[in-house]
């Protein structure tokens, strides 16, 4: 039996469609209040009886910071993938994104450890490995450093990534994934989904900024490839490709045969448009699209190197091209 944390997200839909293809028995943790509809959506793109694989997940409803309900549900588990974790950039989802994904992962280690789980795969972020400075290429010897850079969910990660390593000093048969940006088919209302609907609608900005984009299909073959291996207590960076966001809003646009945005968004218009998106917040409750630490990311340059994962598993990446073109289609085809 594999048990997934995060299984109605994005990644853990993935992940879960590819663990029952290959006919694993999957347990997977939900909330009270999951909503199933982007796992459906997602498990709708690989398959026309979608719902014959939704049947087999096991469902069970607890929460990472109830360590009595994680002692339930990993009762005859072999492996763990940890893919489920708050993600927020808005200043006021803090305390809790602190507990949920530094607390929670810590009570998942322990009882890990305590029922003797054969393997552990932690899905980090690139976030938390810091920020190198513009134009250094960052592989997974970085070390950490305190930065005002640094966003409340980076800190999150970072500390989550703390009592990972903690259980394998402790035990712990565990491997670490850093993904970066991950792109790829399922997301209709955020990430790249929110990126397809800002060129449909016309949108007029790009930023000159550059991140790590990866597949999610990628980042789902380099966890279950990690987790049947012999390594452990390793931390590997999963990238694609560095590239502009001027160049993802390029490809959207051609792929859609639609206008790509014309005009760069300077640092000081970025500037102005986090502090309206914050007014409009504070007068009508609703969060805001952009917040000042999503636009600092997308004006800055951050190069990731994916040299570790490509020797260690002989591992070839996605094109972002063929992610962005899989993406668009079923986007399209959900609206």
């Amino acid at each position: 039996m594999i048990f997934v944390t995060g299984g109605t997200g994005f990644l853990g839909s993935h992940l879960i469609y590819f663990l029952l293809k290959q006919g694993e028995k999957v347990r997977a943790l939900k909330r009270g209040s999951s909503d199933f509809a982007l796992i459906s959506n997602i498990f709708s793109y690989y398959e026309k009886n979608y719902r014959e694989y939704l049947d087999k997940i096991e469902w069970v409803e607890g929460d990472l910071l109830d360590i009595f309900s994680l002692e339930d549900v990993l009762e005859n588990v072999t492996d763990v993938y940890h893919v489920g974790a708050l993600v927020s950039f808005h200043p006021s989802d803090r305390k809790q994104m602190m507990k949920v994904n530094i607390n929670g992962t810590a009570n998942l280690v322990n009882i890990s450890i305590d029922k003797k789980i054969r393997k552990f795969c932690h899905v980090s972020s690139i976030a938390a490995l810091g920020r190198a400075e513009n134009d250094k290429v960052i592989n997974e010897d970085i070390l950490w450093k305190a930065s005002k850079q640094n966003s409340n969910y980076a800190i999150s990660k970072y500390g989550a990534e703390r009592e990972v390593w903690r259980g394998i000093e402790e035990g712990l048969n565990a491997v670490i994934l850093s993904p970066s940006v991950i792109l790829g088919p399922g997301e209709l209302n955020s990430g790249i989904g929110s990126m397809i609907s800002m060129v449909l609608k016309g949108f007029k900005f790009y930023t000159l900024g550059t991140n790590g984009f990866v597949d999610v299909r990628d980042v789902v073959k380099a966890m279950i490839q990690l987790v049947n291996s012999n390594i452990n207590g390793e931390r590997f960076i999963v990238s694609s490709e560095n590239m502009t966001y001027k160049k993802i809003f390029e490809l959207i646009a051609e792929i859609l045969d639609k206008p790509a945005p014309p005009y760069r968004a300077t640092p000081w218009m970025s500037e102005i448009a986090w502090r309206i998106e914050h007014i409009k917040k504070l007068l009508t409750g609703i969060k805001p699209l952009i917040t000042k630490e999503t636009t600092r990311t997308a004006i800055n340059t951050y190069l990731y190197s994916n040299d570790k994962i490509v020797k260690e598993l002989d591992f070839n990446f996605l094109p972002i091209k063929q992610s962005i073109n899989d993406s668009c289609e079923l986007y399209t085809a959900s609206i």
